[in-house]
């Protein structure tokens, strides 16, 4: 069994996005016959989000996708809902999911208080999966909130159930870091949704696994990859999207080139400091800038290695018109 390493850092105790505390994440699966499809939801905390929002970044690498809710966090700043992460033709059903969601917990909406912004991210799983059938629906998007927890599978499960890595079974994969600054412990952990690359470009911990598979044979490298970090270090909207960027160092580590096809989009959040809808005036905790190269360093690990362990955790998968893609654990010895 090859002993691959991920970077430097200490990993957090479960090695999950969830190990940043009060962080939870959950799947609805869909998987029968040619539907291979889901919802995964990110909880960046258990409160009331809407008037308790947490700070946020995004970062557009590449900008083919068709997300919800970027330009708004760009703009102020925040997370207000939960992050839903599904097929592309899924957005629409997410938003509006996501929308009944908050309302019902928040009599205000859309009265007396501003609308939503609901954060949907999507990958096209159209190759394991009957996209055009339309197949994820409100109850699903509940589903998976409901089933938001700090453990959750990886793999070929949730969002990631119809999703392809590197020409190989993609899907979810996680990572945490553990990191000391100004005398304090944090957390940093991503969650990804790989469906993109082309298998000879395919790179574990430096080792070139694509080539040994393929040959030097080139291949289009398609598809998308959303990567969610989170943590709870107090730092700045500003700092958190200089955090996101890191995540293309994660992604490169593992072969990814970004495709113009590509959609690559990070979206970065802290648990630190909460911008309380009803204060008028916020104080931040903000750690010092020459503080934040753990943070840097942690995105990239924890990136990259969850790029790989979506594909590691997830298992062979056959899905629309006999469509087939197998497991990376099956083609190497791990």
């Amino acid at each position: 069994m090859k002993n691959y390493v991920f970077g430097t850092m200490q990993k957090g105790e479960k090695n999950l996005i969830t190990d940043v505390p009060g962080v939870r994440a959950g799947h609805c699966t869909l998987a029968d016959g040619d539907v291979q499809t889901g919802v995964t939801v990110i909880l960046p905390h258990g409160g009331d989000l809407y008037h308790e929002k947490c700070p946020a970044a995004s970062h557009v690498v590449n900008g083919y996708g068709k997300s919800t809710g970027l330009m708004q966090i760009n703009e102020l700043g925040s997370i207000e809902t939960p992050i839903i992460l599904t097929n592309t033709f899924g957005v629409g059903t997410a938003f509006t999911a996501c929308v009944q969601y908050m309302a019902e917990r928040n009599d205000g909406i859309g009265r007396d208080e501003g609308t939503v912004n609901p954060v949907v991210l999507e990958c096209n799983d159209s190759f394991l999966n009957d996209i055009r059938g339309l197949h994820v629906k409100p109850e699903h998007v509940f589903r998976a909130i409901d089933a938001a927890a700090r453990e959750f599978q990886l793999g070929a499960v949730g969002a990631g159930r119809g999703m392809t890595c590197y020409g190989l079974k993609g899907g979810i994969g996680s990572a945490s870091r553990v990191f000391e600054a100004d005398g304090q412990v944090y957390t940093l952990g991503a969650l990804v949704l790989t469906n993109f690359g082309a298998l000879p470009d395919l790179v574990i911990c430096g080792d070139p696994v694509g080539r040994k598979l393929t040959g030097d044979n080139a291949a289009e490298p398609k598809g998308s990859c959303i990567m969610v970090i989170a943590t709870d270090a107090p730092v700045s909207t500003r700092q958190l999207q200089r955090i996101a960027r890191r995540a293309q160092s994660g992604l490169a580590r593992t072969g990814g080139i970004t495709g113009g096809g590509s959609g690559e989009v990070v979206v970065a959040f802290s648990t630190a400091n909460r911008m309380i809808s009803y204060e008028p005036v916020w104080h931040p905790v903000v750690l010092n800038d020459a503080l934040l190269d753990p943070l840097f360093r942690a995105a990239t690990e924890t990136v990259e290695e969850g790029i790989i362990r979506s594909m590691l955790e997830a298992e062979r998968v056959t899905g629309l018109n006999g469509n087939t893609r197998e497991s990376l654990r099956d083609l190497i010895d791990f």
